[in-house]
């Protein structure tokens, strides 16, 4: 078992009132905090390394030097205000207020885990001024905190951070004008310019160019260091604050790894044939012990040359649950003690599944087309581009504006399938969605990263409203397959069937088991398909997630001679009424269980339908769905909490029903 220790806070005090040069102290606390990172990373099994070492000198250099949120008090109203736009560094945000103790040691191990740290920054969290993770919103956001600064007549700057290729996001540009615009003097962004995204080197997506005169253009003051220098740093800070006449942007050249040789930007790129393998996720062991060594071999040099004694650091272990990871690093739901994953399951995603079929679809309709949001690992689409580079069209980080193209090629006759995480494709491009659906064009999204799991990220990446959103479009069909095979099924239906617009809804993580359809199962429009049998109670459910933990409810209900019957329905806005009423028909009880809120999904679709037909007398529909906002942790914590893992609704079934 790997070892996995963490330089505790009585070092860091240790440290920071040593008589020492303070470039040389900050270049020391930098590194310690880059392995408590590291450390909290790997314990948790996903997180962000990359953009948090990137921006780790920086942000030490603002909480340790610059900012007074922490020596005048975390809650004195004239204090600075920092907080990170792209969100995906909080990891590294976490450790240095772990450094000055605003963190306890207690919270700060548990990241990614209920009653921890969210893997996106969240204000329930001492020291973070924001939620963030969704991209682009940083800069008007610290923009309402400067303007209300100067209405209330308090002290203290905003200072905001955000990627390089977050600024793809055209909230960015409309920030800055409107900051210029209303006088805006107290705010100073920082851009984090490693150069690397989640997919690719930024210059290969979208090339931001001359970054300085970019922002000259709308207004802004401008300055330029190396991120990794503090006396750069420090200079270059100082001069955005002295020019007090309008706002201030730094741009940071940094490189994403930085600290760890084979995490750094260009090396890892080379390694990796052009694609960034620490964006996210944790390292193996191997690579975790080696970069944990390499860090700390760099401190204890760094100690010894001044004369300092070696650190302490302590064993914190790491989880006991091991668990299976997607693309993103993130675990998946366990399946029920009795129910082992298939081999097969886990050998392909459904998302595997998706990424294949398109290509396999691609060599007979030259007219397909399709667009990626720098998601294109994560999506499995990669192989589509090496497939047809011609008609692979990457757009960046910008949701709303790869929508509105792929409008405008479904005007002209092509079939665009467009692909984004759930959360920001359905969400933030829902006006666009909206707007091409009016013109009477057909477009397939494919909306990645459907429902609650995986929950590490927060509730920035949970995506519990989509179905609603979507389902009010006259003409916009939902469907979420639920393994590899109904997953092809469901894609050569949107492509050769479908007269609509198309939504597949797609987990991003393994099947937790083998969804047991029939024999022969064939995808039908409206229809569901029954994989247990039994008398007592119905269960409809759909996804893999969810219908996983149906199929553990179903048997521990059997276990106390109760039968369920488990159907998984993949159609989420459709329904062929005279089956539903067929299937209803010998049950009193009908549950629904959701991977979205209770409001709009499966569950009120049904609901209307079963009203409409006059089925509902003597009957109750019980929906179980995600109430409230979304809890973050492992996938077994965040079904608990909600009480949408198997046990909890065997349970509720059995309450229900008296015994």
């Amino acid at each position: 078992m790997v070892d996995i220790r963490l330089i505790p806070i009585e070092e860091f005090d240790r440290v920071r009132k040593a008589p020492i040069d303070r470039y040389a102290r900050l270049s020391l606390i930098a590194d310690m905090c880059r392995a408590n990172t590291l450390a909290m990373v790997k314990r948790a099994g996903s997180g962000h390394i990359g953009t948090s070492f990137s921006s780790m000198d920086l942000v030490v250099w603002l909480y340790h030097e610059e900012i007074n949120t922490v020596r005048l008090g975390i809650d004195n109203i004239h204090r600075d205000i920092y907080f990170s736009s792209k969100g995906h560094d909080v990891p590294g945000l976490y450790a240095v207020l772990f450094s000055l103790g605003v963190i306890p040691k207690e919270r700060f191990l548990k990241l990614r885990r209920l009653g921890g740290l969210e893997g996106h920054p969240d204000v329930g969290v001492p020291g973070i001024e924001a939620n963030s993770g969704s991209l682009g919103m940083g800069i008007s956001k610290g923009r309402g905190m400067a303007w209300a600064k100067r209405l209330l007549g308090l002290g203290g700057r905003v200072y905001v951070m955000t990627g390089d290729g977050e600024l793809q996001e055209g909230q960015i540009y409309e920030s800055l004008q409107s900051t210029v615009q209303q006088g805006i003097t107290n705010l100073t962004v920082i851009v984090d310019h490693n150069k690397v995204q989640s997919d690719k080197p930024v210059r290969e997506i979208i090339d931001l160019r001359d970054l300085q005169e970019k922002f000259r253009s709308f207004g802004w003051h401008t300055a330029q260091c190396d991120g990794h220098d503090f006396r750069q740093i420090e200079r270059a800070l100082a001069e955005l604050t002295s020019a007090n006449d309008r706002p201030g942007v730094l741009i940071a050249d940094t490189i994403k790894g930085r600290g760890v040789s084979f995490m750094e930007h260009p090396f890892a790129l080379r390694e990796a044939k052009g694609l960034y393998r620490w964006h996210a996720g944790a390292p193996d062991d191997a690579s975790f012990s080696a970069g944990f060594d390499e860090i700390m071999a760099r401190i204890s040099h760094g100690l010894s040359t001044l004369g300092l004694p070696p650190l302490a650091t302590e064993a914190v272990g790491p989880f006991q649950a091991a668990v299976a990871q997607n693309a993103l690093g993130e675990p998946v739901s366990n399946a029920s003690k009795k129910s082992k994953p298939s081999l097969k399951a886990t050998a392909e995603y459904v998302v595997e599944a998706y990424g294949k079929a398109l290509v396999e679809i691609a060599a007979r309709r030259p007219d397909l087309v399709v667009l990626d949001a720098d998601l294109a690992a994560d999506c499995r689409i990669r192989q589509f581009e090496a497939a047809y580079p011609d008609r692979f069209i990457e757009n960046g980080i910008a949701e709303q504006d790869m929508v509105s193209m792929a409008g405008g090629l479904a005007r002209l006759g092509l079939l665009p399938v467009v692909n984004s995480f759930a959360n920001f494709l359905v969400s933030r491009a829902s006006e666009q969605i909206y707007n091409n659906a009016s013109e009477g064009t057909k477009i397939i999204y494919a909306a990645h990263y459907g429902g609650m799991i995986p929950a590490g990220p927060g509730k920035s990446h949970q995506s519990i409203r989509d179905i609603s959103l979507l389902g009010a479009l006259p003409n916009m069909i939902v469907i979420q397959p639920a393994d590899s095979e109904e997953t092809r099924q469901a894609l050569r239906y949107a492509v050769d069937e479908a007269r609509e617009n198309v939504t597949l809804r797609l987990a991003i993580g393994p099947s937790p088991r083998t969804i047991p359809t029939p024999g022969g199962h064939r995808l039908t429009f409206g229809r569901g398909v029954a994989l247990t049998g039994g008398d007592d109670a119905l269960l409809i459910a759909y996804g893999p997630v969810m219908l996983s933990e149906a199929l553990t409810a179903s048997e521990i209900l059997s276990e106390r001679g109760f039968g369920l019957t488990v159907i998984n329905m993949p159609w989420l806005n459709r329904v062929d009424s005279e089956w539903l009423v067929e299937t209803v028909t010998p049950h009193k009880r009908i549950y629904v269980l959701e991977d979205h809120a209770p409001v709009g999904g499966l569950g009120d679709f049904l609901l209307g339908a079963l009203a409409q037909e006059g089925a509902l007398d003597g009957r109750r529909l019980i929906k179980a769905a995600v109430k409230g906002y979304p809890v973050f942790g492992t996938p077994q914590e965040a079904l608990s909490h909600h009480g949408l893992d198997g046990a909890s609704l065997a349970a509720q079934i059995l309450r229900d029903h008296g015994k």
